[in-house]
């Protein structure tokens, strides 16, 4: 255990220092850089034209299969089934392919398909199949560097759709689910030799994938599993909670959501889900349940949280939830069941049915689709997650992949580099404009709700950095100065949850 301590010092350096994702078309595994579903591109369109947003390209014969593509440094990936092989295929960012491999057998029974997606970290590439073949590959040639069998070498077993899952990479590790007695591993990235496996752990591998979180300076991951919710130490695998009302049922398929402290899971077939608070004590972490519903009986779409609310698949539509009480906000049809990603504060929904994407506002006050598109491709369940990154969208139909432009007329690239400033010409004193006196401004006096903003701000601030003795001073001055405004409430509400869990004010 001594190296697994060696790489966390890494993970955790590394989960701290993450750059926020760029709107430089990065988006290297499931969900996004911190798989949470969630795009940080900015200026996008607010709504699609009739006929949808402009179509750039369309790349053909990628093979059958549900995986998602994921792209890094101006190279698409994707998996696909040709014949009875899994293929990685590389695309530019025009839809040009750049190479193809074989890395192992497809999954050929029910539903024959690409399942899980790829993970890219720097040069490599992380693939598992749906027979249970971690490969590792070469990310400019395809080249294999390792595989590992997780069935035979870690006594696993796929359910019934086989392996589904995106490898998760943090640090030095490569985190993957085999199930059984050996429930979750963690391998060095660089050659696939074991650096731990789970204990206190033996539940059925389903077909969810991974989060790592690093909550109040515990690192963990988070994994549903075929009977639950679960927590694992990161450095160790050491089991730390687990919440069976959230998975459950035939197939147990989106992967968990973490947010202010609050894990959220849900699964179909009828289930729903369930939400835990998390809290950490003298290293130890423990999850009371906040909530459970069966408002979110999701599938395998998955859900996103954006400002203290997730929106989700549930049955054949799509539903807001309060994230720390449980609240149906809304329910609205939209395209009908499928998969989301958020973006610019708005959901793309994805049908699963005829291919069809629909842009909808993420507000809670309630459901307003203002665009749709029917993607290329066809042929059965489209059942890959929309991709939001560099102000495209990126949809996976079957054996189609097609990219669309969702820039608005406000949109930047932010890794795109500034122009330089043209030289100005010299000038002599004497040319020289005697400056204009500045005039006099009187400051806009501020309105108690926007100093009450304010306060409330700096609150939450000091709570997401576990400053809580700071984040308390501020409630309590909010409430205080300002107790008839909206913050003002708030933080009476927010003090006396605090000294529910032992904070005294």
């Amino acid at each position: 255990m001594r190296t697994a301590a060696v790489w966390l010092t890494v993970v955790i350096s590394v989960a701290a220092g993450r750059p926020a994702v760029s709107g430089n078309h990065e988006w290297n595994t499931w969900r996004g850089a911190n798989r949470d579903g969630r795009s940080a591109d900015v200026g996008l369109l607010k709504k699609w034209p009739a006929e949808g947003p402009r179509k750039l390209w369309t790349a053909n014969g990628i093979g059958e299969g549900y995986s998602s593509p994921v792209m890094s440094k101006g190279t698409i990936y994707i998996t696909g089934k040709n014949g009875n092989n899994l293929d990685l295929a590389a695309f530019s960012m025009d839809g040009a392919k750049k190479w193809q491999r074989t890395i192992g057998p497809a999954w050929t029974n029910n539903y024959p398909g690409s399942r899980g997606t790829s993970t890219v970290d720097g040069d490599s590439i992380y693939t598992l199949t749906g027979p249970g073949l971690l490969v590792c590959s070469d990310s400019k040639t395809g080249a294999q560097k390792w595989q590992v069998n997780i069935r035979s070498q870690f006594g696993g077993r796929p359910g019934s759709w086989g392996y589904s899952e995106s490898p998760l990479i943090f640090g030095n590790m490569c985190v993957v689910t085999p199930g059984g007695g050996k429930c979750v591993v963690a391998l060095n990235k660089a050659n696939g030799q074991v650096a731990w496996t789970s204990s206190g752990l033996s539940d059925p591998a389903h077909y969810s994938s991974a989060i790592f979180v690093n909550f109040q300076n515990v690192p963990m991951i988070i994994q549903m599993t075929g009977r639950a919710m679960v927590g694992l130490n990161a450095s160790t695998g050491q089991f730390m909670w687990r919440n069976d009302r959230a998975a459950g049922r035939t197939a147990v398929c989106p992967s968990p959501v973490f947010s202010d402290g609050y894990a959220f899971g849900a699964s179909g077939y009828g289930n729903g889900g369930a939400c835990a608070r998390l809290n950490v004590s003298g290293g130890r972490v423990s999850a009371a349940q906040a909530w459970e519903t069966s408002d979110m009986v999701c599938h395998h779409g998955g859900y996103i949280v954006h400002e203290g609310h997730i929106y989700g698949n549930h049955s054949g539509g799509w539903n807001c939830l309060d994230l720390r009480t449980g609240q149906k906000k809304w329910g609205g049809r939209g395209v009908g069941k499928g998969s989301i990603c958020y973006a610019d504060g708005m959901i793309y929904i994805f049908s699963e049915n005829g291919g069809r994407c629909g842009l909808a506002e993420a507000k809670p006050d309630g459901f307003n689709m203002v665009g749709q598109v029917t993607a290329a491709g066809g042929g059965g369940k489209s059942w890959a997650h929309p991709v939001v990154a560099g102000g495209r969208l990126y949809l996976r139909w079957r054996n189609a992949l097609s990219a669309y432009d969702v820039k608005g007329p406000n949109y930047r690239d932010p890794s795109a580099a500034k122009p330089k400033p043209k030289p100005k010409p010299e000038t002599t004193v004497a040319e020289r404009p005697k400056p204009k006196p500045m005039p006099k401004r009187e400051p806009r006096k501020r309105t108690p709700e926007e100093l009450a903003r304010r306060l409330w701000n700096s609150a939450q601030n000091f709570l997401r950095n576990n400053m809580t003795a700071l984040a308390k001073r501020k409630l309590k001055e909010l409430a205080e100065k300002y107790p008839e405004t909206e913050y003002g409430k708030q933080a009476r509400e927010k003090l006396k949850e605090l000294a529910a869990d032992g904070e005294n004010y």
